[in-house]
């Protein structure tokens, strides 16, 4: 049965749109304007990028300010990142890979589980706004033509966000909305649907971008779905060993006395075909049909859709962190960088918090820059990168403690208290902020 519009129907709409627009005094605007937010003091983009001469000195292992600098790999910088963000264009920097776990405007103050105050994030929303914008074209001129960034936010200010980077970044570089489930069905309220979900929006500086395909281990039940049968060798599915289009060479003559299906070919010559129904890879039907056996594999993956379940943040004593609050997942974060980065590649959060995103490009050969403005932080990162991060719980069993691990039905092991490789890194300061907390820089350094 056939489906679709009539001509009527087409001459119809054609009538709608050609004629009764024209009626409406004020028309729309055109088809290539993307919408803004407007509010007081909006930079302009070229206001935005203009030098603020911000001077960062490296802050020596004794705590005591060393030289004028400028930020470089495997640097973490105490300051505000919009002067860090400055700092690294001044140097000449390209990045090829931005996340960022900025504040999310809940109205609260947040605080280690030491009990040390962490950060507040209360803010108006037109300055929350241009606050994020500011920092969003900085990084959109840092980015090199390939390059991504990730935004992790919640529902309160993913619909302003998005809007502000598709201004920023242009609304054809708009990849996805993933939703990530972040905690279990326990998180209830008492007037409202139950929150367990944030989410990250991701843009790309352009259409070429890199992208290394990240997948993961198949659950049992998709493994049944898509490999319901079983022989001798393991598990497998049946494909057909036909594909579209004709040909003239062997592909497209008999094998085994049968022809392809019309306007198809065999996928193999029929030598290959022998050579696999030897090997008893062959499925021949009740009717005399074939069909190639293809076996699961150990390393068997599917590429991951925009919602994550399998990233949440910690849920139980044995998993290792280092106390900072809005601390995200390790292994979510090694995804990232794998997905949208190559050795070598610069990768920087200028919002860094316990240092997450810079553990996850060290271990997997990136390079690394780090920015914040807050001494809880910096201590997180630095505690992490020099001792290594704790189990969650205060009452833990002290022999293996598991850590998350890519597939969580397959927890990665390792003693809390097994040596590990310390993380170098260059601490950088502001230098206003240095000439204001010397003592406090001084016990950072030594952690």
């Amino acid at each position: 049965m056939a489906t679709g519009v009539t001509k009527r129907e087409v001459l119809s709409a054609d009538a709608l749109t050609a004629i009764l627009p024209h009626r409406d005094p004020h028309p729309l605007p055109g088809s290539s304007a993307v919408p803004v937010l407007q509010y007081e003091n909006r930079l302009s983009d070229q206001a935005v990028l203009e030098p603020v001469g911000a001077r960062f000195h490296k802050v020596g292992s004794d705590g005591r300010m060393g030289q004028l600098t400028k930020p470089a790999a495997s640097s973490l910088l105490l300051t505000d990142n919009l002067f860090g963000l400055h700092a690294l264009r001044e140097s000449g920097a390209k990045v090829t890979l931005f996340y960022l776990d900025p504040p999310y405007n809940t109205g609260m103050d947040f605080q280690s589980r030491q009990l040390q105050h962490a950060y507040s994030d209360k803010w108006g929303l037109a300055a929350y706004v241009e606050f994020m914008r500011r920092r969003f074209i900085l990084m959109r001129d840092l980015l090199t033509d390939d390059g991504s960034i990730y935004v992790h936010i919640d529902h309160r200010m993913l619909a302003h966000l998005k809007v502000v980077l598709d201004e920023v970044f242009g609304p054809d570089n708009f990849r996805n909305v993933i939703t990530r489930r972040k905690c279990s069905s326990k998180n209830f309220t008492k007037n409202s649907y139950s929150n367990i979900h944030d989410y990250i929006l991701f843009y790309t500086k352009s259409a070429r971008y890199k992208w290394n395909q990240p997948g993961e281990r198949p659950d049992p039940e998709w493994i049944a779905r898509e490999y319901p049968k079983v022989d001798a060798k393991g598990q497998y599915k049946l494909v057909p060993v036909h594909a579209p289009g004709t040909r003239n060479g062997e592909t497209g003559t008999a094998w085994r006395g049968k022809m392809p299906p019309p306007g198809k070919h065999w996928q193999y010559v029929p030598a290959k075909l022998d050579e696999l129904d030897a090997r008893g890879e062959i499925h021949w039907s009740s009717t005399g049909n074939p069909r190639r056996k293809v076996y699961l594999t150990a390393d068997k993956s599917v590429g991951l859709t925009d919602y994550w379940d399998r990233y949440r943040d910690a849920h139980h004593q044995s998993i290792v962190v280092t106390g900072y609050p809005t601390e995200k997942n390790l292994d979510m974060l090694k995804m990232i960088v794998g997905a949208s980065s190559d050795v070598g590649d610069l990768v920087v959060d200028p919002f860094c918090g316990s240092g997450t995103t810079l553990e996850a490009a060290a271990s997997l050969g990136r390079e690394w820059v780090g920015m914040d403005q807050s001494f809880a932080a910096m201590a997180a990162t630095i505690g992490r990168f020099r001792h290594g991060a704790k189990p969650m719980g205060d009452f833990v069993d002290r022999g293996e403690a598991k850590v998350t691990s890519l597939f969580p039905d397959e927890p990665v092991h390792r003693k809390p208290d097994a040596p590990r490789q310390a993380i170098p890194f260059d601490l950088l300061v502001d230098e206003e902020l240095f000439e204001a907390f010397p003592d406090e820089l001084a016990e950072l350094a030594t952690l």
